[in-house]
């Protein structure tokens, strides 16, 4: 039986259950659940029940499988038309019981999936009913709802699309354009499509809710991932919460019409921190591998959804060709009938019939009457024929259609109307015949048609953004506190507390643990309750192999020659529990100085000599400045050849390795110092950001890499200069006044928002900027009776600078329409500074070039050139992208 049926069966379920047909984008069950619906059609709703009931005519399984497909169809919100409670894809809910809920066929259904004219049908499983081989779908139908299946060693997911961007997709074909099509999820939140390539195996796409900070103690979450529901959400965030993994006091859910999860964070926990820690413990984000399987002549077969789309826009306009051509020969049908009709009563032929005794005499008296008034097309004509030509001979049954004419409608017969008949007959033949000769442009025409009629409402909700990876390491809560036996040689975080135990650091159980030993050697293990790593520990604590500021000074006694050496160095590129030295490696060598430095700052040691040294001089000072940072293998520098009895810190210097060079990354909205964005400058320890808002406030925070900048509501974000002067102009929307102001940064206090606009609700910041010679270009009416103008206006020599809370000097124009800063953001040479180090693609420097329209917007520096770049990230066209 296995060998004999299961073939069979595997490709039953390939053809007739899982895998939808490239033909209409349907499954079977999906197929008869329509026609079924189709057949019901009076224009009213219809008990759900009763739809299934009506399926199970053409489905052999039972009315589950038929409700759950139905309940499916109808959460995508396009061919069902639904009433009742149909559940919620946010939430999990299910829908009430079949007998409660209502359907019907959605005008989008009825225009573009049927016309029984183009259908080819098969008999149903019992043979008692006609049921479609493939629906005519005259739409991308299955990239629209997108599909999920598991079939006999195959499946099938393919992500749904947005509406209006398949219709434009579907354009850009017909005309020869290349096109790119992204997933759109109705549950919207954020998607990386780095790694999407055209849905083929092999692909992946990174989904990720949206999570706004509410304040320092409150995350909100507005959208979900696809496939995940709010229920399972917040049960995956209290599971993290509970294995410590993030910290929470609770999570609540107020999700009615939108979604709004709200997760209460405890005093002192950082709001930025907590949110990595959401993308990488719980289900705000997941990650989704699709695979375009479908079905092509009756085979599976794995196509990209760009080609997809091809194959369908392509049996589209054969159908739209073939609904044409129906109608060509519908409307020749009544040309011709209309014609008969026409010659027979002007003609007067009825009354020819009235003495014929035979019907065959009848039907030779109307034919030889309309051959006086009427020839067939392609027939031999005399040059004075009048006679009307028709399309095709005359047939038995135009005969006898013509003897079923009553005496009433020939007693009221009106030629001037039959003429105007006919006439519009030809009209819309005419243009029947220019829509077939130019098919291409009749095509574009409908799917305009369909984006016109349909495509409200139906905008993009995901959001396509390029994800930074969340490391787990990084963002895991210091859950665990780590102790150090360094006589015996142990470490870990479930060591008793007693006297020979120190408590060296707070830790995560995700952490790695370097031990660096008194003999020179060190190991790098993974975090436990108790590990042994060595006895005589000199130095213990987390380790971060991505760290390459730490550097460890170090002077060490080589055992067989005695001579002292110094050396610096970072500990990198090792492997997990192997132990290495960082010494020659002789025996009796033992570390004399050791300290961990996590600024590589540079320090003066005092080194005292033994006392049976022969040197006269018994003390002196080593500046470790003077070493280079080296690797760990490396031997270091003579301190001295003389035994040394002990060495002690003089003195703590500054990080050798100067500031940090930070960039901005705008589409992840984070800080690097990986070169990734915008060059920002060289920040030591004092240094902060600036960034200025839409709304009107500054905020100071200092450069570190986990905060999440709000990217669509910043207007500046710089490093802060002590000569730094903000110049703006704003509207008080209390006084209806415009105002120039310029002041520099006063504020110390991080992590605050200080308004420096009018505090007024209405008040609008129009533009900002740190140029230091900044213009501006500003559209005006100096009174009621005067013309529109444009005048520019320097801002440096409008005003001076003044304090942060100056209200500023007044616009004093009857009417401002319009502000539009013309100047780029920046010094000149921060700016050219930042293209070196930033070293954008051409699109994204002719973008940095130009400067970006306003109208009552403010200038934004983070804009233009990083939009580009973004969109160069994405390989997306600018349409689909929402990240501003």
């Amino acid at each position: 039986m296995y060998q004999n049926w299961f073939l069979d069966y595997a490709s039953y379920v390939i053809l007739e259950r899982a895998v939808p047909a490239i033909e209409d984008g349907l499954k079977p069950v999906q197929r008869r659940i329509l026609h079924a619906m189709k057949e019901m059609d009076d224009g009213r709703f219809n008990k759900v029940a009763n739809v299934i009931g009506q399926t199970m005519q053409y489905h052999p399984h039972g009315d589950a499988s038929i409700g759950d497909a139905m309940v499916n169809l109808g959460q995508k919100d396009l061919l069902i038309e639904t009433q009742g409670n149909w559940g919620d894809i946010r939430t999990g809910d299910g829908a009430a019981a079949p007998r409660y809920i209502e359907a019907r066929l959605s005008k989008f259904a009825l225009d573009v999936v049927f016309n029984p004219d183009i259908t080819e049908w098969q008999m149903s499983y019992d043979g008692r009913k006609r049921e479609p081989t493939t629906l005519p779908v005259k739409f991308p139908l299955l990239l629209a709802q997108g599909v999920e299946g598991i079939a006999v060693g195959l499946s099938t997911k393919i992500m749904p699309h947005n509406f209006r961007e398949l219709c434009k997709a579907s354009i850009d074909v017909l005309r020869g354009r290349e096109i790119q099509l992204f997933p759109d999820f109705p549950t919207g939140g954020l998607c990386d499509v780095t790694n999407y390539n055209g849905g083929l195996r092999g692909a992946k796409i990174r989904l990720r809710a949206t999570i706004e900070k509410a304040d320092k103690t409150m995350l909100v979450i507005r959208d979900i991932p696809y496939g995940t529901t709010t229920t399972a959400l917040m049960e995956s965030i209290v599971k993290a919460s509970e294995a410590n993994k993030i910290k929470i006091k609770k999570v609540v859910d107020n999700t009615a019409a939108e979604v709004e999860i709200q997760v209460h964070l405890p005093t002192g926990i950082s709001p930025d921190l907590t949110m990595d820690a959401l993308y990488a413990f719980t289900d705000c984000e997941i990650s989704i591998s699709p695979n375009t399987c479908v079905i092509i002549e009756d085979k599976p077969r794995f196509v990209g959804v760009e080609d997809m789309l091809r194959l369908s826009t392509q049996k589209t306009v054969r159908l739209l060709e073939r609904e044409l051509e129906i109608r060509q020969d519908e409307l020749n049908e009544k040309w011709h009938s209309a014609s008969l009709e026409k010659i027979f009563i002007e003609n007067r032929i009825y009354r020819k019939i009235e003495e014929c005794e035979t019907w065959q005499d009848i039907l030779d008296t109307i034919e030889k009457g309309l051959n006086k008034f009427v020839r067939v097309q392609g027939s031999k004509a005399k040059a004075d024929d009048q006679r009307i030509v028709l399309r095709r001979p005359i047939t038995e049954d135009d005969l006898t259609r013509l003897t079923e004419i009553r005496i009433k409608r020939i007693s009221k017969f009106d030629g001037f109307k039959a003429d105007e008949y006919i006439q519009k007959l030809e009209t819309e033949l005419a243009e029947v015949a220019d829509h077939l000769a130019n098919l291409t442009r009749y095509a574009i025409h409908y799917f305009e048609g369909l984006l016109k009629k349909y495509g409200a409402g139906r905008e993009r909700k995901t959001q396509l953004r390029t994800f930074d990876v969340v490391t787990a390491q990084k963002v895991a809560v210091a859950n665990q506190k780590l102790y150090v036996n360094r006589k015996d040689g142990f470490v870990g975080y479930g060591l008793k507390k007693d006297e020979s135990v120190d408590y060296l650091c707070d830790c995560s159980d995700l952490d790695d643990i370097i031990a660096i030993k008194r003999d020179g050697t060190f190991v790098v293990t993974r975090i436990a309750e108790k590990t042994f790593v060595g006895k005589d520990i000199l130095h213990a604590g987390v380790y971060n192999k991505n760290d390459d500021r730490l550097v460890y000074n170090m002077v060490y006694q080589d055992g067989a020659s005695g001579i002292a050496f110094a050396k610096r160095f970072l500990v990198s590129g090792i492997t997990r529990d192997k132990a290495y030295d960082l010494t020659k490696g002789t025996k009796g060598t033992k570390t004399l100085y050791l300290t961990a430095n996590p600024n590589s700052e540079s320090e003066v040691v005092s080194v005292q000599l033994s006392d049976k040294a022969p040197a006269r001089v018994k003390q002196f000072d080593f500046d470790f400045a003077e070493l280079a940072i080296k690797g760990k293998g490396s031997m270091g520098n003579i301190v001295t050849k003389q035994p040394i009895k002990k060495i002690t810190q003089k003195s703590l210097g500054d990080s050798t390795l100067g500031g940090r060079e930070m960039f901005f990354d705008s589409v992840v909205g984070r800080l690097n110092t990986a070169g990734h964005g915008r060059y920002l400058g060289t920040f030591d320890t004092d240094n902060t950001i600036l960034v200025v808002y839409k709304d009107g406030s500054y905020e100071l925070k200092s450069p570190n890499p986990t905060y999440h900048f709000d990217v669509p509501n910043i207007v500046l974000l710089r490093k802060l200069e002590p000569d730094t002067v903000i110049s703006a102009v704003y509207l008080d929307a209390e006084t209806k006044t415009h105002y120039v102001k310029r002041f520099k940064i006063e504020t110390s206090t991080l992590e605050k928002r200080f308004v420096f606009i009018s505090e007024a609700s209405g008040s609008k910041l129009l533009c900002a900027t740190c140029f230091a010679e900044p213009q501006v270009e500003v559209k005006l009416q100096r009174d009621k009776k005067a013309d529109k103008e444009t005048e520019k206006i320097q801002l440096h020599e409008f005003i001076d600078v003044k304090g942060w809370k100056a209200l500023g000097n007044k616009l004093n124009y009857f009417k401002v329409h319009a502000v539009t800063l013309l100047t780029d953001e920046g010094p000149e040479p921060e700016r050219r500074a930042a293209k070196k180090k930033a070293a954008p693609s051409p699109q994204a420097q002719t973008a940095a070039d130009t400067p970006a329209p306003a109208e009552t917007h403010s200038h934004v520096d983070i804009s233009a050139a990083e939009v580009a770049q973004a969109q160069a990230v994405l390989k997306t066209p600018k349409s689909q992208l929402k990240l501003f």
